[in-house]
């Protein structure tokens, strides 16, 4: 039993993080499939209920944002993994510029995004933290250090 929460700036590569490696393994939640927080919480609440891994794949950018899945899972005892999105606001206007129109963010929140993001930490909860970045169009995950 596992949750993975994925934290970053949109565009940051977060859901084709999902696609190529958590997809066969991990229910997706997200609020842009969703919609509203209520539809996320009753899809949450299920996967914990069933045992079933499962992946946040929203920016997730605060502590307080990742609280409201930490401490289920943890009653759950699932095991809690963070995925921090290494990216800068050029890199991410970028990609963002090259998706479809409904999947466009305007400018502002990709910098609103920015201006919020916390770097995580254990003590919010995770088992497991880790550093992802994209170079040359491939994912590198790296072991999460605290002086970074």
């Amino acid at each position: 039993m596992e949750l993975v929460i994925l934290i970053g700036m949109q565009a940051s590569g977060k859901s084709t993080f999902v696609r190529q490696r958590l997809f066969d393994t991990h229910v997706r939640i997200n609020l842009d499939m969703l919609r509203t927080r209520n539809r996320e919480r009753i899809l949450f609440e299920a996967c914990l209920s069933a045992k079933q891994r499962c992946v946040i794949d929203n920016t997730n950018p605060t502590a307080e944002d990742r609280k409201r899945y930490i401490p289920a899972a943890r009653e759950a005892r699932f095991k809690v993994v963070g995925y921090y999105f290494q990216s800068k606001i050029e890199e991410c206007r970028r990609r963002n510029a090259s998706r479809t129109d409904k999947q466009v963010i305007p400018f502002g929140g990709l910098v609103a995004t920015h201006g919020k993001l916390e770097l995580p930490r254990l003590e919010e909860g995770f088992d497991e933290l880790y550093y992802v970045s994209v170079q040359d169009g491939e994912f590198v995950v790296k072991e999460w250090k605290d002086e970074v």
